[in-house]
């Protein structure tokens, strides 16, 4: 908030200034003495005295007025299950022209990373800057404990709309009281609804002289595959990752999925042409966030960097300095925490697990976390609501350290691999089938080693994973074993339990089963 300081000893070479958090700007110096000090110290202008005080305590009550709305909006597009590598500003295969641009005008952040790599818990990491552990929403269509605080609880009482728009899979609505601007259809493009009720969110706020938070929530990216031009990509040239296998069904499945992630950088660029045609673009900060990974195998529904990881991009011009790249490790948690220092609200340090990254997206360089922690909670998935099969995880900067306990008892699955764990335990059929699935067929008609690895890894985890993501980027080759690494295993395993022991999480199986039905 500004402070106002009136010029009590201006003749002294003093000055009226004014002040947002700890910066101090001059509004009159002793530069304006030759003009104001007739009249303000001779006898015979007290009246005109007067009336030059009053001017100028009206300008310094102005500038107090232009000073409460220079808090910078916020604009928020978050995609839906889209794999960060997959997205232009980090060499990926989609074509997002908008999406580069916005990375040139501000800042790409390259080791974002959620707790947990499904819709519902990510949502509310990200909205609440608390971790899942604290929140509960552990599992999938899960929702907050009471008590929770999100962003329209730091923002509203500044006087700001936080507004949500699109896909919500949050709650409750105490927790998370945005405006809810109702949500599209996911069985068309989603896109012109989404910014025509944008632009009348952004220029009701912008006439009643209100600064908003808009979150724009799309479907994009998230199956079955809708919207965009799958003619733009042709599918026999993807390139196929070392942890794919290739298949036409993949290759069809992931041509589809990249026309929507296209569709969704459309989707960017139209946002941002509304806020240039409001004149809004130098006091928005606009922040693209990929959600969690795509919904293929070893992303989504997994602790893997290509499921935990998020590809975000920030820009405010003038703030966040255009062009660069930061590779400090970040967490969802961190950026409402981040949002809150920007528009100037004092939050206490317990009401977030993320840490405020202002600094860094401003031109920083300074460690906030030292390790990222992650989870997966297989129980009221679709299709496996009853199958335990937790996993937790904690990265540092090169390495990832993956703890399944029940890895010799129970078996990993969700919706997406269903049907190929019904294929491993009989004869695969001809025809239209899950990606997953024709994986394991072409697998067993094949019967090569690369593939027959991949297939068992759908399912099949070790009770303990390190993977150099350096050297590994797609944690392939487990070093749990290799003497030379036996320090950084034992040094993430002792951080890691540590915690899980902090938030009761010691034993993840009983974890995942308290969040079983009763009856």
């Amino acid at each position: 908030m500004w402070h106002v300081y009136l010029p009590l000893h201006i003749a002294e070479g003093g000055s009226a200034t004014r002040k947002l958090g700890t910066h101090r700007a001059p509004l009159y110096t002793k530069s304006h003495l030759p003009i104001l000090a007739p009249f303000f110290f001779s006898q015979r202008n007290t009246i005109m005295r007067t009336l030059l005080l009053s001017f100028v305590l009206v300008l310094l009550t102005s500038s107090y007025l232009a000073a409460e709305n220079t808090r910078p909006n916020v604009l928020i597009l978050i995609g839906d299950d889209i794999d960060r590598d997959s997205l232009g500003p980090w060499g990926g295969q989609a074509h997002t022209p908008n999406l580069d641009q916005l990375a040139k005008d501000g800042m790409r952040l390259d080791d974002v990373y959620a707790n947990t790599a499904m819709c519902a818990p990510f949502r509310q990491e990200l909205y609440s800057g608390r971790t899942v552990w604290r929140t509960r929403a552990m599992p999938n269509h899960s929702k907050s404990v009471a008590g929770t605080q999100s962003l329209p609880h730091y923002l509203q009482p500044l006087g700001y709309r936080v507004g949500l728009l699109g896909k919500t899979h949050i709650g409750p609505k105490d927790a998370y009281p945005f405006d809810y601007l109702g949500d599209v259809s996911k069985q068309k493009d989603g896109n012109p609804q989404l910014v025509q009720r944008a632009k009348a969110y952004i220029t009701a706020a912008k006439q009643a002289g209100d600064p908003f938070c808009l979150v724009v929530a799309s479907h994009d990216g998230h199956g079955p595959f809708t919207t965009g031009d799958p003619s733009q990509y042709d599918k026999e040239a993807l390139e196929m990752e070392v942890d794919k296998i290739d298949t036409p069904a993949y290759r069809s499945e992931y041509q589809l999925h990249l026309a929507e992630v296209t569709n969704l950088d459309k989707l960017l660029g139209e946002l941002r042409g509304v806020l240039a045609e409001e004149k809004l673009t130098d006091n928005t900060l606009v922040i693209f966030c990929s959600e969690q990974g795509n919904s293929f195998p070893f992303a989504k529904w997994s602790c893997f960097n290509d499921g935990l990881a998020s590809g975000v991009v920030v820009a405010l011009p003038g703030t966040i300095p255009a062009g660069k790249s930061s590779d400090q490790l970040t967490w969802i948690a961190d950026i409402t925490p981040t949002l809150v220092e920007a528009v100037g609200v004092k939050a206490a340090a317990e009401d977030f697990d993320g840490k405020s990254q202002w600094q860094n997206w401003t031109g920083g360089n300074q460690q906030v976390h030292e390790y990222a922690y992650g989870a997966f909670t297989n129980c009221n998935i679709i299709g496996n609501r009853d199958r335990v099969y937790p996993i937790r995880s904690i990265r540092d900067d090169r390495f990832t350290l993956i703890w399944s306990p029940r890895h010799d008892e129970e078996i990993t699955s969700n919706t997406t691999l269903t049907e190929a764990l019904a294929w491993l335990e009989s004869e695969p059929k001809d025809g239209k089938a899950s990606t997953a699935a024709t994986w394991v067929r072409k697998a067993k008609r094949t019967k090569t080693e690369a593939d027959d690895q991949l297939v068992h890894r759908l399912h099949h985890r070790p009770e303990w994973a390190l993977y150099d993501r350096m050297t590994d980027p797609e944690e392939l080759t487990n070093l749990i074993d290799d003497p030379k690494h036996a320090q950084d295993a034992e040094r993430l395993k002792k951080e890691l339990q540590a915690w899980l022991a902090k938030w009761n999480d010691a034993d993840p199986v009983a974890t995942e089963r308290s969040f079983l039905p009763t009856n």
